[in-house]
């Protein structure tokens, strides 16, 4: 099988938004990638991308792109909501709105679970063999996720469609790895000084970048490897490592540091009581949880991660990263509560981080600011807070959503009573000084 680098282009497929396209198509799909350091910026182009297709304007053009027998990989960077599982039970939800259209409608679909399935059935009837579905998603076992939700899609309308797919397609797990703040308008006016040209469309990002991907494809790959990708057998250490020591503490930052009126991930690690609140979090919480990849050392992985989070240039939002919470906590912070608690220990940081988002969901901050909640359940989890008179009453209520909270974790009366305790902190004190009291108690 040939790992060729140089003979392989991107089709890139829009979801929802028709800004990519606006802003790709007139530059013939090519980009500025900015790496941001502590000492200036380094841009470079990117142009591996040949075209851009908006899905909902022409769901018939996506299916065909996708079961042309060229396209061998189709990639998937969807957020976790893009899935559209129960984040409680990892499964489908086949009552999901764009899942039940799409049950209706299979030719015709909005979700890429639809779209996957159209065009692997396109594929089948046409004797042409499968592609790869690649999931760059931060999830655990992403492609095992991938596949479970296309099967099970599938096997709604044909389960011969379901064995070929089972049989015929492959769904590598990945672990990727770097920081990629939004991109602001200021942003793109800065690179339009520095290079002399106007880039609509430029990414900015961190010079640390990792990709670790499990090496099963059906017909080839591109050399990936030779641009630093690793490629392993499982990468389901790599990928627990990265969502606990970095996505949790993130998540952790992103609550706890907005409720303080931080606006950035670098601005509030460089208050000394939420950086030793990281550390804290590696050492007695998180890294216990851990098996570590062969050959990593997860202190120093955590270290680095420090590091990461502490430059300046970087300027990754809390509230950017608080988006869509309720999808985001089973994977980042529940897991390893959980797994803390089976083993006796108190997680104490990181339930107050939970208290953070529960907090945050209700939607009004320390000053009594409202809060843009971004969130599929975000009028639910507002109505939930907001119908609840007590501490406790908000805990319960919060609690009572199985979605995003697992029965076994929701019923356990040490998270609960650690919850309320954490959250009374929250609204007594502030999230500051709970941080504070949290690192010197």
């Amino acid at each position: 099988m040939t790992h060729e680098p140089g003979n392989w282009g991107i089709v890139a497929v829009s979801m929802r938004s028709p800004t990519a396209r606006t802003q790709l198509e007139p530059q013939g799909g090519v980009f500025t990638s900015v790496t941001l350091g502590p000492d200036g910026w380094d841009p470079s182009i990117v142009g591996s991308i040949v075209q851009v297709i908006l899905a909902p304007d022409d769901t018939g053009k996506t299916i065909d792109a996708m079961a042309n027998p060229d396209v061998k990989i189709v990639s998937l960077t969807i957020t976790e909501k893009g899935y559209c599982t129960s984040p409680a039970t990892g499964s489908l939800d086949l009552a999901h709105p764009d899942i039940a259209h799409d049950l209706a409608n299979p030719g015709n679909p909005r979700s890429a679970i639809g779209l996957i399935a159209a065009a692997l059935d396109a594929r089948r009837l046409a004797g042409r063999r499968s592609f790869t579905v690649l999931s760059c998603d931060n999830m655990p076992s992403n492609g095992a996720l991938a596949r479970a939700s296309v099967i099970k899609f599938a096997a709604q309308h044909d389960k011969e469609l379901a064995n070929w797919i089972a049989n015929e397609t492959t769904f590598p797990s990945t672990m990727v790895d770097r920081i990629t703040p939004a991109t602001t308008q200021e942003d793109i006016e800065a690179l339009a000084e520095i290079t002399g040209y106007h880039d609509a469309s430029c990414v900015f990002h961190e010079g640390f970048r990792q990709w670790v991907i499990e090496d099963n494809f059906v017909e080839g790959r591109p050399a990936w490897d030779k641009a630093g990708a690793t490629f392993v057998s499982c990468v389901d250490a790599h990928e627990t490592m990265k969502l606990r020591c970095l996505n949790g503490t993130h998540s952790t930052l992103a609550y706890l540091g907005y409720l303080a009126g931080y606006d950035t991930i670098a601005q509030t690690v460089a208050d000394p009581h939420y950086a030793a609140l990281c550390k804290q979090l590696w050492q007695q919480e998180i890294i216990p949880t851990l098996q570590p990849p062969d050959g990593v050392d997860l202190n120093a992985y955590c270290a680095d991660l420090k590091t990461r989070y502490q430059n300046p240039a970087i300027r990754h939002r809390t509230w950017q990263i608080g988006m869509d919470g309720s999808q985001k906590l089973p994977q980042r912070l529940l897991g390893t509560i959980a797994d803390s608690l089976d083993a006796g220990r108190v997680p104490y940081g990181l339930t107050l981080a939970v208290a953070g988002w529960m907090r945050y969901v209700g939607g009004v901050d320390e000053a009594g600011n409202a809060i843009d909640v971004r969130d599929p359940l975000a009028p639910a989890l507002k109505q939930a807070t907001d119908e609840a008179s007590t501490i406790k009453g908000k805990v319960d209520a919060l609690l009572a959503f199985d979605e995003i909270f697992p029965k076994a974790l929701s019923g356990d009366t040490r998270f609960r009573n650690l919850l309320v305790q954490s959250y009374e902190t929250l609204e007594r004190s502030g999230a500051k000084a709970a941080v504070k009291r949290m690192v010197t108690s």
